[in-house]
């Protein structure tokens, strides 16, 4: 076997390998042969059916299957003799022969980066501490209030905080567009649930008015048609209702399902959640920023291949979210190129770093995960054991806690500092 590499590109590259076809003829002779001891052919008896014959009738497709296998072993030979490491499988030709002494064909494929992280030393990050306050708990606890309101109506004119109940119709330029009709839809004011003008359209009014108002809806708006364009809703109110709060005691941590310490207990598991949810937000922040740091201060060309494979794999779960089975009207797949490029490049600078410190699973890291995923099940500790007791499961949770740890160990050996904030300012910026 002859084999000659050339560089078509920073990654990609022609192998030309070449085999000899006495090689090739020795194999389709010997598999004739073995045919032929078993070949039944009207007219010949089993095992009789002359050569020639055999020849004709199964010697192309014996030929083809013979020069599949060769080409695929010694590809496979061929690149191991290069220390060639594609990326992907290869695009392959076959050349005309020349002579009868020979048969070649030409892989062409790309190979995987070579990665040599630097400047991780440098990657700089800010770990928020998040401070929870008295006014954020109040903030908290009206929210929470909120979703146990009761609403009565009132003989009265709508405002800021009142909701009011109504029908509505809008039109562009005359004629009725999609979307824009609606019938006994509660409108809380102030929430921003609708377009500013909207609201502000139904600020002051009181059950039985009608009137028309004019909404101009933002450029950006998420419906193409209706971006930057100025419509006018006509509205026909049918009440207005105002907002009675539960007070703070024990019944309210009662509506929450916190049956024993009353009140107080409530505010501290209000809390307790408040310090999860920030915390989670701050691991992500700092997560996000690692990422950034990493690709910044190591970039590297991506294979296409992977890159079009991750591209895809991401319009497939694309669909899946969106409910769409006919491939022809899923999201265009150059929607997705540029996140896949960037998913593709991380994972490559992570897998080095995971090798260069020579990181492995830790398998208290691993139970850590699993009790958070568990933690909300009443039996939890049970459901943790399940997890664990369970090597698929195990298998498929590994790779998340490494590349956790991976970044734990970015984060321990970068420039880290802190800065203080508050729950509400960072949490709904």
């Amino acid at each position: 076997m002859q084999v000659t590499v050339e560089s078509t590109g920073t990654l990609e590259r022609r192998m030309r390998v070449e085999l000899p076809a006495e090689r090739i003829e020795q194999e389709v002779a010997s598999r004739l042969k073995s045919v032929g001891r078993t070949a039944k052919l009207k007219g010949f008896r089993p095992g009789k059916v002359p050569p020639k014959v055999v020849k004709q009738r199964y010697g192309k497709q014996i030929r083809q299957e013979v020069l599949s296998e060769l080409m695929q072993k010694s590809y496979t030979d061929a690149v191991m003799q290069e220390n060639l490491n594609p990326a992907g499988g290869p695009r392959i030709e076959t050349e005309d022969s020349k002579d009868d002494k020979n048969f070649a064909y030409v892989a062409t494929f790309e190979i995987m980066p070579q990665v040599e992280l630097k400047d991780l030393d440098k990657i700089e990050v800010e770990v928020p501490e998040v401070e929870i306050g008295d006014k954020d708990m109040d903030e908290m606890i009206l929210r929470l209030r909120r979703q146990k309101a009761t609403w009565n109506e009132v003989d009265r004119k709508s405002a800021e905080g009142d909701r009011v109940i109504c029908d509505f119709t809008g039109t562009l330029k005359g004629e009725e567009f999609e979307g824009g009709k609606g019938t006994d839809v509660p409108v809380t004011l102030g929430l921003g649930q609708m377009l500013p003008d909207f609201e502000k359209g139904l600020t002051g009014v009181a059950a039985g008015d009608e009137k028309s108002i004019k909404v101009k809806f933002p450029k950006n708006y998420h419906a193409e048609d209706l971006a930057g364009q100025k419509t006018e809703f006509a509205i026909k109110v049918h009440r207005v209702e105002e907002e009675t709060l539960p007070p703070v005691d024990d019944e309210l941590a009662a509506m929450f399902e916190v049956t024993e310490g009353g009140i107080e207990q409530f505010m501290n598991d209000v809390r307790d959640n408040m310090e999860r949810e920030a915390e989670e937000k701050a691991k992500g922040d700092v997560r996000e920023q690692l990422m950034e740091g990493l690709l910044d201060k190591n970039p590297i060309e991506v294979p296409q291949t992977l890159k079009h494979q991750e591209a895809h794999s991401m319009q497939h779960e694309a669909m899946q979210r969106l409910g769409i089975e006919d491939h022809d009207q899923a999201p265009p797949i150059a929607n997705f190129e540029e996140m896949a490029e960037r998913r593709v490049r991380l994972s490559l600078l992570v897998s080095q770093l995971i090798s260069d410190e020579k990181i492995t699973v830790d398998d208290a890291k691993v139970r850590e995960h699993v009790e958070k995923l568990c933690a909300s099940y009443d039996n939890s500790e049970d459901m943790v054991n399940l997890y664990l007791g369970n090597p698929q499961i195990v298998q498929q949770i590994q790779p998340v806690v490494l590349e956790q740890q991976a970044f734990d160990w970015l984060l321990e050996n970068g420039k880290s500092s802190t800065k203080k904030v508050g729950f509400t300012e960072y949490m709904n910026p």
